[in-house]
C-alpha cells in the first residue's frame, strides 16, 4: 500500500502543484483547504504524513499542529510557510512540527524531506535502490552503475534518471520532467530536455547490449528492459 499523505493548503494552485507531484511519485493524497477540515480529517482518518500550510482560514496551521499534538497524534508533520525566518521556524518546531520548509520551495526538496520523515518514522521501508535490468541507482550514495560499471552523471542527469526509474515501464511526459526536475510549471519551449536526455542516453545506453531509455515521440520517455 502506498503512503497516505494529507496536504493542507488553502491556495488552489499551490495545492495542485504539491498534490500532482506527490501523486506522480506514487503517494495517495487527500486535501484540506482550511484548518477545521484539516483537524477533522487528521483525527478521524489515518495518514502517514501531513504537509501543513502555516496560514490557513478558520484555524491557522500552528493551532492545528498544537491540537494534534495535544491529542497525542504522532503523525509526522511538515510545515510549509512563507514565514521562513529562523524565529518562525523555531516556533513551528517547538509547536511540534517535524520539519519546516519555507516558500517558495522546489518540489524535489519537498519530496526529499518527506522521504526523510517517512524513513525516520519507520512507518514503512523507503526505497533506497532503484533498478531496471542491469542498471542500478543507490539513492543514499548517489552511485549509479550498469553491468557493474559506474556511470558519471551530472546532477540534472541523476534527477532525470531517478524520475524515470521511479516510473519504470511507464511513460514520463516532458511536462512531468519540467515540473519534477526543473520545478517549471510551464513549457519554456526550448531544447532543454532534449539536450539533457541525449547526454543521459549516451551514458546509460552507449556501449551496452541493449538500450533502456526509449523515446515515445510526441509523448515522452520510458525506461524499460523492453522496447
Amino acid at each position: 500500500m502506498p503512503f497516505r499523505i494529507l496536504v493542507v493548503e488553502d491556495d488552489n494552485s499551490a495545492a495542485e502543484f504539491v498534490c500532482n507531484g506527490l501523486r506522480q511519485e506514487g503517494y495517495t493524497v487527500e486535501v484540506a483547504a482550511n484548518g477545521p477540515d484539516a483537524l477533522h480529517m487528521a483525527t478521524s482518518e489515518t495518514f502517514d504524513l501531513i504537509v501543513l500550510d502555516r496560514n490557513l482560514p478558520g484555524l491557522d496551521g500552528l493551532s492545528v499542529l498544537r491540537a494534534l499534538r495535544a491529542a497525542q497524534s504522532e503523525v509526522p508533520i511538515l510545515i510549509l510557510s512563507a514565514l521562513a525566518h529562523a524565529d518562525e521556524r523555531v516556533l513551528g518546531l517547538k509547536a511540534g512540527a517535524d520539519d519546516y520548509l519555507g516558500k517558495p520551495f522546489s518540489f524535489s526538496e519537498l519530496q526529499l524531506r518527506i522521504e526523510n520523515l517517512l524513513r525516520r518514522r519507520g512507518a514503512k521501508a523507503v526505497e533506497t535502490t532503484l533498478r531496471c535490468g542491469d542498471l542500478e541507482m543507490d539513492l543514499l550514495t548517489r552511485r549509479v552503475v550498469r553491468s557493474g560499471k559506474p556511470l558519471d552523471l551530472l546532477q540534472r542527469e541523476f534527477q532525470i534518471l531517478e524520475h524515470l526509474l521511479r516510473h519504470k515501464d511507464k511513460v514520463v511526459t516532458r511536462t512531468m520532467l519540467l515540473e519534477q526536475v526543473w520545478d517549471y510549471r510551464f513549457d519554456p519551449h526550448t531544447s532543454l530536455i532534449d539536450t539533457h536526455m541525449s547526454r543521459l542516453r549516451k551514458k546509460v545506453d552507449e556501449n551496452f547490449d541493449k538500450p533502456l531509455i526509449h523515446t515515445l515521440r510526441g509523448v515522452g520517455y520510458r525506461i524499460s528492459e523492453t522496447p
